[in-house]
Formats: structure tokens, sequence, C-alpha cells
């Protein structure tokens, strides 16, 4: 039988354990497993077993489910041990009656059996005078050498260098006082353990041999630990890797500093070549302690260079996007005009544009939104409004506009980018309207009566297939009619209870503010999308663009 630990974003941990064969962990109360955590979805991720083994699946929860730090795509075989996180909240896989046990029996700071446990910050907080005191003169002079021992490292670690040495030039100041056979560095990433680095002396297999229990108890309970005897202590029994090798000794310290645990370090060696004692734990402890400050500061130093150069990027992109967009719309005699586009994320993959042709005989509207985000969803854009631009002069009707830039996108993109758009060409003495959907959410025709018509899909979206068949529709706009193309960061807006803002709450807000001018409308959808929204952050990026005809 198994048990979940659940450490939830908010509230005490607990315990759950598994009793059917198929549990939905999520936020909603109809769940078999409530999480109290406000970011989760309301049905999340499934635990289920499949012929006696266990497998969880994430449910396309909205920010996904990881299991040991790797995000879960389809199905993931789960085993004892494992670390689920679900959105802010962990869940660990434990066999009903072991952890409880080996985690008690690990934590004892008395020397049992062969295996000598310490609290780390114990050790670290201890004074100079009392270990004095403890030691004697002999041993004093020990503790003094391990003083100057410390004071190199800290020397050795103190120049500008990158995590993967820094990591080598620590195993090799331990390598060269300790004198273990193996030696690695595990640094914890979302939850799980990960072997960073690893050093043998004198070749041998790649692979290092460790126990998974000593890595989690280590880093999770911050303690260290010397183990005399592996052989002869029941701990290991089942730690097969350690067993067979012939690996009877290890020490092991977490990885601490101020903020917290960064991982652990753990030494190991046969016992005819190299027994480790508590004072070698207690200098572990001390290496792995300047260590650990020394590979925070790398690490804040590569966020903050990342940090840097991820904002050259947008801004660079957020140029680009710019300067897609229109600095300024045209003016259509007998017609209000509005557009606006607003990034989620610094930079659009959305753009828009309004082109006069024929002198001004004809006004083509396009709304596009192209996959992905960012910078390559900005250079997307600007590839697509290339393509567009060259037939739009040449006068060709909307469909032939879409199928030639569709042709083109698909051969010089891979097939994961595409686009869905909308192009509307208006004749403004008229008020003729065709238009050509790519795949685009329906532009909405608001008529001066109140009645709401969709401008549905009339093709696939530009780029997903070598060749694409595109047909129009047509419609007129008659004065006070209003004419809404927006992308789906708007119609698919969420609240916290994942309900969509939806095309129909978007055709409410603009026959109930019909008297606005158009800017005036349009920020006031953006208010009524701020109040559904109550500060949950939009996810994609929203444009708009009204064309309005004014009552003679």
């Amino acid at each position: 039988m198994l048990i979940l630990r659940v450490e939830p974003a908010v509230g005490e941990p607990f315990d759950h354990l598994v009793e059917t064969e198929s549990l939905v962990i999520g936020r909603a109360s109809e769940s078999d497993l409530v999480v109290a955590d406000r970011f989760l979805s309301r049905k999340h991720a499934r635990l289920f077993f499949r012929d006696e083994q266990l497998f969880v699946e994430d449910l396309g929860s909205r920010n996904g489910t990881l299991l040991n730090g790797r995000r879960v795509d389809g199905l993931q075989e789960v085993r004892a041990g494992d670390l689920i996180k679900v959105s802010g909240s962990t869940i660990r896989v434990q066999e009903e009656g072991r952890s409880t046990v080996e985690t008690s029996q690990l934590e004892s700071s008395a020397l049992t059996g062969m295996t000598v446990v310490k609290q780390a910050s114990e050790v670290l907080e201890s004074e100079p005078s009392d270990t004095g005191e403890i030691l004697g003169e002999d041993n004093l002079r020990t503790f003094a050498a391990r003083l100057q021992l410390l004071n190199d490292v800290h020397s050795a670690l103190s120049r500008s260098i990158e995590l993967d040495e820094l990591l080598e030039l620590i195993l090799e100041r331990a390598f060269e006082h300790l004198k273990p056979e193996e030696g690695a560095i595990f640094l914890k990433d979302d939850g799980a353990d990960y072997r960073l680095a690893a050093r043998r002396p004198t070749g041998g297999g790649s692979d290092y041999l460790y126990s998974r229990t000593l890595v989690r108890e280590v880093a999770d309970k911050r303690l260290a630990a010397v183990v005399l005897d592996a052989q002869t202590d029941e701990r290991f029994a089942e730690a097969q890797s350690i067993m067979a090798s012939g690996v009877r000794s290890l020490v092991a310290a977490p990885l601490l500093d101020p903020q917290g645990c960064l991982g652990i370090i753990v030494l190991n060696s046969r016992v005819n070549v190299r027994q480790f004692s508590e004072a070698d734990m207690d200098l572990l402890i001390s290496l792995a302690s300047v260590a650990a400050l020394r590979i925070r500061n790398v690490a804040l130093a590569e966020e903050a260079a990342e940090r840097r150069e991820m904002a050259r990027e947008l801004e660079l992109a957020r140029r680009i996007q710019v300067a897609l967009l229109p600095d300024a719309l045209p003016e259509i005699p007998g017609y209000e005009v509005h557009g606006g586009n607003i990034p989620s994320r610094g930079v659009s993959g959305d753009f828009y544009e309004i082109i006069g042709r024929n002198n001004d005989q004809e006004f083509l509207t396009l709304v596009a939104d192209v996959s992905g985000k960012g910078m390559s969803a900005s250079l997307l854009a600007a590839a697509l409004e290339a393509l567009v631009a060259s037939p739009i002069e040449a006068g060709l009707e909307p469909e032939k506009i879409f199928q030639r830039a569709s042709r083109l996108l698909y051969q010089r993109t891979p097939p994961e980018r595409y686009a869905v758009a909308i192009l509307v060409a208006l004749e403004p003495d008229s008020g003729d309207l065709r238009f050509v959907n790519a795949g685009q959410v329906p532009g909405l025709l608001i008529r001066s009566s109140g009645e709401v018509e969709k401008l549905e899909a009339t093709g696939m979206p530009i780029g997903l297939l070598p060749t694409g068949d595109y047909t129009a529709g047509s419609t007129r706009l008659e004065e006070g009619d209003l004419l809404v193309l927006y992308t789906d960061g708007i119609n698919e807006a969420e609240n916290e209870s994942e309900e969509q803002y939806g095309i129909d709450r978007l055709g409410a807000a603009c026959q109930g503010n019909s008297g606005l001018s158009l800017d005036e409308l349009a920020a006031a959808i953006e208010e009524d999308l701020d109040r559904f929204a109550g500060g949950v952050p939009f996810a994609d990026d929203r444009t708009t663009v009204l064309i309005r005809r004014t009552p003679r």
C-alpha cells in the first residue's frame, strides 16, 4: 500500500492513503485528493494503477505537473520515493510503514550501529572555544589545521568562476583532503535531486553509485552522516548498487547557506582503502557550507546575466513588434476606426494593420495571431506581415492573399509555426464587406439594432499545410453598425475559477457601451476584462480593431 505525503501550498502537510485504482488530484471538492492551492486546476492530475504499476498523467492543467522535476507528458511511471509537483504543492510517494521508520532512524543524532548522524547547522554554529575544551590539545591542533584548510578553500573559490568549474573545484579540494574513491555533488532543482558533478581519482565506470534515500534525507532534513560500514548497516540493506559495489564507508553533508539547502556533497570509499570518521564529517560540513555560499553567488550572477540578456532580447523583439503596428490609422470618411495591442510578455505575437488601396476606394483590415510567444512570435509576425504586403499592394482578393501567404509561410517555417488571421475588405461608399477568416476567432458585426452576427472561419490557419483553400464571406456595414476584430487573448482570458471571458461577454460589453467613442469603448472592454479576471494574469496577447460606420 502506498501513502502520499502531501505538502500543500497553504496549510499543514498531511498523509493520504492510496486505496483506489484511480485518484484525481485537484482543487475541486469532487476530486479524490483535494489540495489547498489556489493555482491548482480543478482537476489537475491523476494517479492510477495499470498492471499493478502506478502511473501519473496531467489532466490538461494550467500550470502542468512535474515528476521528479520533469514535466509530465502523457503517462509517466511512478515509484515509491518519487516526488510529484502540482502548482505550488508537492506530493511524495511513500510505501506504507517504511518511510516514517527510516526517517526517524536517520534523524538520530547519536552513534547507532555503524552510522553517525548530526544536524549540520549545529556543527556550523558550534564555537571554537567549546570545541577546544572537548577535543583537547592534540585535537585542537587538528581543528586549527581545519580552519587553515577552510581559509585556503575560501581563497580558491573567491575568483570569478562558472558553476561547472566551481563544482569540479569543490570536489578537487574534497579529494585532496579527505581521500575518497568517489565523490559527487547533487544540487536541488524544483524539489528533485540531480547529480551535477562526479569524480573518481582513477578511471572506472561513469556511473556514480549512491543511495537515493541518503541523498533525499541529507538534503531534505539538512542532516550530515558518516557511514563507517554500509555492509553491516541495516539502513542500506536494500541499496543494491551500494551493496554490490563493495562501497562500505561514506560521508555526506548538505550544502547549507542562510537561505536554505542547495543540495549535498557525498564521498565514498571501501573500508580497506579509506574509512571516514566523525571528524571527516565535521570537516565536510564546513567545506560544504563554504561551497554553498559560492554556489549561491554563482547562481545569482548567472541568473542576473540571463535576466539582462532576456531583457535585451525582449527589447529587440518589442522594437520589431512596434515597427509592425501602424503609427497612425487611416481616416475613412464616414467611419470611426480604433486599433490597439497589449502584449502579455513584453512582446506580442499579434499584429494588425489597415491599408487603403485603389485610391482609398477599398480598405483592407488584417488582424493576425501567430503561434508562440516572445521573440520567436514577434519574428514570425514580421515574416507574415512581409508575405501579405505584396499581394495586398497587387490588388489580389482576400482569399487569394491568404492562399499565397499560407503556401510561402509553410515553406519557410517549421511545421509547428503557423498563424490564424482575419482579413476584411471594406468598400466605404457602399459599406460592402468581404472577409476571409483563416482559423481566427469569429469577428463580430454588431448591428445598430443590437443584433450580433459572427464572421466565422472560412479556411484553415495560414502555414499549417502545404496548400490551403480559402473562401470569402460577404455582408454589409450599415450606418451605426460596429465591426469588432480581436484575438483570442480576449475571449480566452480566465478568472480564478478558470472560466473564460467568452465571445458572448465581449459582444455584450460592446452592446452595453454603444454610445461611447471607439477609444472609450476599447477602454471599457479592457476594464470589463480586468474585472472579470480578478487579478489573474492574462496568458495571451490582446489585440482589438474596431470600425464603426457613423450615421449621417
